[in-house]
């Protein structure tokens, strides 16, 4: 979900990396729930968020969806599932009695940024610093994030080949200040905070995620024909979320779940990143 926002009206005015340390840690929100109410179709999925939740529920996406856990909703042109909010309070599907969080262990990707988020930014290959101003970002109604080169993390890790190719793209995380009502937050590492394993392969799959999407809106936004724009959406629908993945992401380190499985989500990610564009005439 993309906004044209402005960093100054919605953080606090410093950009983040996933090394840096932010003061965003609601010390297990002890009690709140704040958060997980009145989200609408905001909380976005990504195939990984799905493969973690069919995972962790033991359950297939289809089944998720046909059980009314998840939604699909079109986002930027694209139908993409998010998390359904229900009652009269609008509460998370997943938030339990007591008021927690049922699937914390394996939560989508932008509960886990909550209150950070992510902030998009086109860059020159002669501007390496902070971007400036206003520009593309995705998170919940808003609450967004800025500060990694994708094109030179891959460049410094060696790992280009596993984005089908190098988005001169820039994200960092930033501190959204109106969002979260907690009032005595401590600070903690991004990386912490976002809790997940191997953050720079993590990172790298987000950024890749993002930009294939990007290309998707535009060549949906060209398509006249009805028919052929349910059939692309149908087609990344299935391919990318309800096809299962071999392995179970929502576990702590990835391992062999299936006869032939590499045990590496992104792995099998990229092999149908890499299809999807050729079956979509994407440049590689």
């Amino acid at each position: 979900m993309k906004r044209n926002v402005s960093i100054e009206e919605i953080s606090d005015g410093r950009l983040y990396t996933s090394n840096d340390l932010v003061k965003a840690d609601c010390g297990g929100c002890r009690g709140c729930s704040v958060c997980c109410h009145g989200m609408g179709t905001s909380v976005i999925l990504d195939p990984l968020d799905a493969a973690r939740l069919a995972g962790g529920l033991n359950r297939s996406v289809e089944e998720l969806i046909g059980l009314g856990i998840l939604e699909l909703n079109v986002v930027d042109g694209v139908i993409l599932p998010n998390l359904r909010m229900a009652g009269e309070d609008e509460a998370c599907v997943f938030l339990n009695e007591e008021g927690r969080c049922s699937v914390h262990a394996f939560r989508p990707g932008i509960c886990r940024l909550f209150p950070l988020g992510r902030y998009y930014h086109p860059l020159s290959e002669s501007s390496l610093d902070e971007p400036a101003g206003s520009a593309d970002a995705e998170g919940i109604s808003g609450k967004e994030a800025l500060a990694f080169r994708v094109q030179e993390s891959a460049r410094k890790t060696g790992s280009a080949s596993e984005i089908s190719r190098s988005p001169d793209r820039i994200f960092s995380y930033f501190l959204q200040v109106r969002e979260c009502p907690y009032p005595a937050k401590t600070k903690v590492k991004v990386r912490k905070w976002i809790d997940t394993p191997d953050i720079a392969k993590y990172e790298r799959y987000i950024a890749g995620w993002h930009c294939f999407l990007e290309d998707t809106e535009e060549l949906l936004k060209k398509t006249e024909d009805d028919q052929q724009l349910r059939n692309i959406n149908l087609y990344l629908l299935k391919f990318f979320y309800l096809k299962p993945y071999k392995t179970k992401p929502h576990q702590a380190e990835p391992r062999k779940t299936e006869p032939g499985g590499n045990g590496d989500f992104y792995q099998e990610f990229y092999g149908r990143l890499r299809e999807a564009r050729e079956v979509l005439a994407f440049p590689s």
